[in-house]
C-alpha cells in the first residue's frame, strides 16, 4: 500500500478541493500520513489567489522538497491554485516537483499517482478542462465531524480589477441543487451539525443555470430535505442579498443569522476603481436593511486598504463608516499587486508603510468596536456548538455560537458544564474578551 501526506494551503474552497483529493486516494486504498518523512508520495494543495500565499506555497514547497533530498525514491506532487496560475515559471524554477497539477484535476489524482509511481506519466503537469466537483467523488472531512463546509459553485464572473480568481478558476460554473442536496444528506448521516454554504460568490449561484436555479431555491429545498441545524451563508456580494433572502433568514432558524458579505471598501472611488457595483450609500442602506428584517444578525465583511488612489479621506472615510455600523467582525488586509490583474497598472499606488499604517489603524479601531459589541451578550443564554476542549488549556471547552463562523471568528470559552463535541449547548455568557466570549452551560 502506497502512503501520501497532504498539505492544504488557502482558503475553506481549497479546503475542499483537498478533502476530495483524501476521499479519492483512500478510495484507491493510498494510505494518508502525517509524516512526510514516511511518506512515498508528498502533495502540496496551494493557494495563489494573492502574493503573500504564493510565498507561502512557495515555501512549503521548498520544505516538502527537502525530504526529497533525504529520500529520491519519494515523489513531490504540487496541485491548486499556483499551478494553474504560474505552471510555466513553476516548471523551470522548481525542478525538484515531479508532478504539476491545476486546479481542475482535482478528480484524476489516484490515476496521475499510479502513473506517476509507475513511470507512465510522461508528461510533468496536468491541467486539464474546467471541473466542476459533485456528491458522486469520494471526500474525506479534514475538519471536526460535526461541521463542513460545501462548495456550491466554482469560478467567478465578477471582474474585480484587482482579482485573478476568474483567470484562475474561469468563470461561474453552479452544481445542480439535487447534487447537493445528495452531499448534503451524506454529510448529516455522518453526525454534520453544521454546514457552511462557500463559493465566490455565494449571491451568484444559478445564474449559470436556469431561471428557477438560485440561492432561494437552493435553500429552500435544504430545508425540506434535510435537518442540519445549522447553516451558514459565506462570501455574499452585496447587491446579490435580496429581501426574499433576507426573510428567509429571519423565518428560518436553522439559517443562522449571520452573514460574511465582503465589503472591500466603503469610498465611492476607490470601489469604483475595484469594479464593485455599489457604492458607499448603497452600502449605507444595505446595512440598515438587513438590520431591519433580521435585527439579531452578525455581519462580518473584509476590508482592503492601500488600493491605487486610496486618500487619507477614503481611510477616514471607513473609519467613520465602521463606527456608524458597528459590524461585528472584520478581516482587513492591505492591498499588493497581483501579476495579470488590471490594478497592477493603476498609477497612485501607494507605499508599503502607508499600507502598513492605514490598516493597522482599522485593526485598532475594529478591536475597542468588537469588545463593546461582545458586552452586549453578557447575562444572555446563547446556544454553542461545542468543538472539544479549549486551544489555550485544557481547563477548558471551547465553542462557537450562531454569531461565530469556524477558524476566521473568536469563540466561547465553556468554565462550567461538561459537553462532548458535536454538542449544542446552552451556555450563559458571564464575560467579554475582545473577540471571544467566556460563559458556563446551564
Amino acid at each position: 500500500m502506497a502512503s501520501f501526506h497532504l498539505v492544504s494551503l488557502g482558503c475553506a474552497k481549497n479546503l475542499v478541493d483537498s478533502e476530495v483529493m483524501l476521499g479519492i486516494l483512500q478510495e484507491a486504498n493510498w494510505e494518508l500520513t502525517d509524516n512526510p518523512a514516511a511518506a512515498d508520495v508528498l502533495i502540496v494543495n496551494t493557494c495563489g489567489f494573492i502574493q503573500p500565499a504564493v510565498e507561502e506555497a512557495i515555501e512549503v514547497i521548498l520544505e516538502m522538497g527537502r525530504y526529497k533530498e533525504e529520500d529520491s525514491e519519494k515523489f513531490l506532487v504540487v496541485t491548486g491554485c499556483l499551478v494553474q496560475r504560474y505552471l510555466s515559471d513553476l516548471s523551470r524554477d522548481l525542478l525538484e516537483v515531479d508532478l504539476f497539477v491545476g486546479t481542475e484535476g482535482v478528480g484524476e489524482i489516484a490515476n496521475l499517482l499510479q502513473k506517476l509511481m509507475g513511470g507512465e506519466q510522461t508528461e510533468k503537469s496536468y491541467c486539464p478542462d474546467r471541473f466542476l466537483m459533485n456528491a458522486s467523488l469520494p471526500r474525506t472531512l479534514s475538519t471536526p465531524f460535526f461541521r463542513s463546509s460545501v462548495k456550491i459553485t466554482e469560478g467567478c464572473n465578477n471582474r474585480c480589477t484587482y482579482c485573478m480568481i476568474p483567470s484562475i478558476r474561469g468563470d461561474l460554473r453552479s452544481r445542480d441543487i439535487a447534487d447537493i442536496i445528495v452531499e448534503l444528506q451524506h454529510l448529516e448521516a455522518n453526525g454534520v451539525k453544521e454546514i457552511s454554504f462557500i463559493a465566490q460568490d455565494l449571491t451568484a449561484y444559478g445564474n449559470d443555470l436556469d431561471n428557477q436555479t438560485n440561492l432561494l431555491a437552493l435553500l429552500s429545498r435544504i430545508l425540506k430535505e434535510t435537518e442540519i441545524p445549522w447553516l451558514r451563508l459565506m462570501y455574499l456580494y452585496p447587491s446579490g442579498v435580496t429581501d426574499k433572502l433576507l426573510e428567509l433568514v429571519q423565518s428560518e432558524k436553522r439559517i443562522l443569522p449571520y452573514m460574511d458579505i465582503p465589503f472591500q471598501h466603503v469610498s465611492d472611488s476607490i470601489l469604483k476603481r475595484m469594479h464593485r457595483r455599489y457604492g458607499y450609500d448603497d452600502l449605507c442602506k444595505f446595512i440598515d436593511r438587513i438590520r431591519a428584517v433580521v435585527p439579531d444578525i452578525a455581519l462580518r465583511t473584509t476590508m482592503m486598504v492601500g488600493f491605487p488612489g486610496e486618500t487619507e479621506a477614503d481611510i477616514q472615510q471607513m473609519e467613520g463608516f465602521l463606527k456608524q455600523y458597528q459590524m461585528d467582525h472584520v478581516g482587513v488586509f492591505s492591498y499588493t499587486n497581483e501579476e495579470g490583474a488590471r490594478s497592477e497598472f493603476f498609477k497612485a499606488q501607494c507605499v508599503e508603510e502607508v499600507k502598513q499604517e492605514r490598516m493597522q489603524r482599522i485593526l485598532e479601531l475594529q478591536a475597542g468596536i468588537s469588545k463593546e459589541i461582545l458586552r452586549k451578550y453578557i447575562g444572555q443564554t446563547v446556544p454553542v456548538l461545542v468543538e472539544g476542549l479549549s486551544r489555550e488549556t485544557d481547563l477548558l471547552l471551547e465553542g462557537r455560537t450562531v454569531y461565530q463562523a469556524p477558524e476566521i471568528d473568536g469563540c466561547v470559552y465553556i468554565n462550567d458544564g461538561i459537553a462532548n463535541p458535536g454538542d449544542i449547548v446552552q451556555v450563559r455568557i458571564t464575560e467579554a474578551q475582545i473577540y471571544d466570549l467566556v460563559g458556563g452551560i446551564i
